[in-house]
């Protein structure tokens, strides 16, 4: 092994940690912290406004030959919910302030996760043994649309997690969804269809 080969190869392993540090996949046992918000432009106090970013969405990333692609029908593991840390900020006139908007984050994180269920569902659905790539861009836009439309409703609804009852009641309905599609968790092999 060269010493380029060698030194690229110890900068990768030294890197990777810190960069998987960034990125938070969902988990049903974790729950955000405000030390997640860490984009430079987090402020709590000494502001007039409240605003957050919650840097929660889905990720789709497939990485395989045309005739893998043809073979495989279980496309879970290529679909995730993450969080993105250095991305994530909350401008929040007080910590009462903050912390709502932290539960609106919840919320937004779990809702990304029922529509990476509901993509890894319709993947699963909709993908035929020789069906091509191009299959899968039509049913991403689809949830995509549905779930930021779902997300703005609840924004406007719960005043971005200030009404505390509403955002609650919103997170709850929306973990409730998740289990009904436990079958379509990221690690999680779908059932056999019945024919």
């Amino acid at each position: 092994m060269s010493k380029i080969s060698l030194i690229a190869l110890l900068l990768f392993l030294f890197s990777a940690p810190l960069i998987a540090q960034n990125t938070v996949e969902w988990n049903e046992n974790y729950k955000l912290q405000l030390s997640d918000f860490q984009s430079k432009g987090t402020l709590i106090g000494n502001t007039q406004i409240n605003s957050i970013h919650t840097a929660s969405g889905l990720d789709f990333s497939l990485q395989m030959s045309n005739i893998e692609f043809m073979f495989t029908k279980n496309f879970n593991s290529k679909v995730s919910s993450t969080f993105k840390r250095d991305a994530a900020s909350i401008i929040a006139t007080d910590t009462l302030t903050a912390k709502h908007l932290l539960d609106f984050a919840q919320y937004a994180f779990d809702l990304s996760e029922l529509y990476a269920r509901k993509l890894r569902q319709d993947l699963y659905i909709n993908k035929g043994t020789f069906s091509d790539i191009s299959f899968l861009q039509p049913l991403y836009d689809v949830i995509q649309k549905k779930y930021i439309e779902e997300h703005d409703i609840a924004s406007n609804k719960s005043n971005l997690g200030q009404n505390e009852k509403i955002i609650k009641e919103l997170d709850v309905d929306v973990l409730k969804r998740i289990q009904e599609l436990s079958d379509f968790c990221k690690s999680c092999k779908p059932p056999k269809k019945i024919k």
